[in-house]
């Protein structure tokens, strides 16, 4: 895939790319359901990261396509994946305990927001019909050493999804240290929200566009 362009936001797979190039090497990670799923198809081998899934399984590879597809090798989100040398399975309330335990270096996570202090908020709107589907999310977001973020900067209103407090149910207190978004990247870091890069856009603009106060790199 080509680098990214910077005067434009990234695609869907530009995201993927740049939180796949981020991990550390040696991590063990936990890729949530939706977007954060396809980081999977961008990890190098040199990184030796180590994909867990919250179904029981450590060692998960890309998601399977056409002839790999197993229906019964599916990650948390039931999406068909591959398996990689040494992968292994076990019990779900294992897979929890790794999870709860603080063994897992790195989990990425959707999110509908996202304060500026770093809660989470990504499991129910509070709308009066929305059903409640917090999964792992809320034992992921306390459990991982880091709690990254990806989704899109505005919502369908055009508000922005980092705001100063949430106001949909959270999901995790002062947890997430980074948000990717096509629109620019934010490290979270003492209480405040910092722009380390943006995407099609300067880091004033796009702080403009936001509404609210975050710090320039």
């Amino acid at each position: 895939m080509a680098t990214p362009a910077m005067n434009a936001p990234l695609s869907k797979a530009e995201l993927a790319r740049l939180v796949a190039g981020d991990i550390e090497p040696g991590s063990f990670v936990n890729l949530g359901i939706g977007q954060p799923t396809s980081v999977s198809n961008y990890l190098r081998r040199e990184q030796d990261v180590t994909l867990h899934t919250e179904n029981g399984m450590l060692g998960m590879g890309p998601e399977a396509k056409g002839d790999e597809i197993d229906v019964d090798l599916i990650n948390a989100g039931k999406i068909p994946v591959t398996e990689l040398p040494g992968a292994s399975y076990f019990h779900h309330g294992d897979s929890f305990g790794m999870m709860r335990g603080g063994h897992l270096d790195v989990c990425v996570m959707g999110a509908f927001q996202v304060s500026t202090g770093g809660d989470l908020a990504n499991w129910s709107t509070g709308a009066p019909d929305a059903i409640p589907a917090v999964g792992g999310a809320m034992d992921l977001a306390i459990g991982a050493r880091q709690t990254w973020v990806m989704m899109t900067l505005f919502a369908k209103d055009g508000s922005c999804k980092i705001v100063p407090e949430l106001t949909f149910p959270p999901t995790g207190l002062a947890c997430v240290s980074r948000v990717y978004t096509a629109d620019g990247v934010f490290l979270i870091e003492n209480g405040r929200a910092r722009i380390r890069e943006t995407f099609g856009t300067t880091p004033e603009e796009l702080r403009d566009r936001m509404g609210i106060d975050v710090a320039l790199p």
